[in-house]
């Protein structure tokens, strides 16, 4: 919930138009489920997030202690049904581009750049 305040928050300061601010929660929120969901990390671990203005578009830089995940690799084969969830992989990469990912001392580092 946290990270969503702070996304809602940055959204506000920087003067992104409502339909951006609501892109930019959603990749936030979405990611973060994804982290707390299949990640794995430590009890008591944090899932950091940094954002940044660039002109128009916003970086998201994410940093977690889940196991070594890279969203270029993952198979998403869209919602599911039964469970519910499943898009979210999907929803990230419609509304962002994904610049690196990284695994370094036990952390993975995730930056997303918003699309036009």
């Amino acid at each position: 919930m946290r990270l969503l305040a702070v996304a809602r928050l940055f959204a506000e300061d920087a003067g992104l138009a409502h339909d951006a601010a609501d892109r930019l929660a959603v990749v936030v929120e979405e990611w973060a489920a994804n982290v707390v969901e299949h990640g794995q990390a430590p009890a008591g671990s944090l899932i950091v997030l940094r954002l940044e203005q660039d002109g128009s578009r916003v970086c998201l830089t994410f940093t977690d202690a889940g196991i070594a995940f890279d969203p270029r690799d993952a198979e998403h084969g869209g919602p599911n049904p039964e469970r519910g969830g499943g898009a979210g992989i999907a929803l990230i990469g419609a509304w962002s581009e994904i610049e690196d990912y990284r695994r370094r001392r036990g952390r993975n580092r995730l930056r997303l750049r918003s699309r036009s």
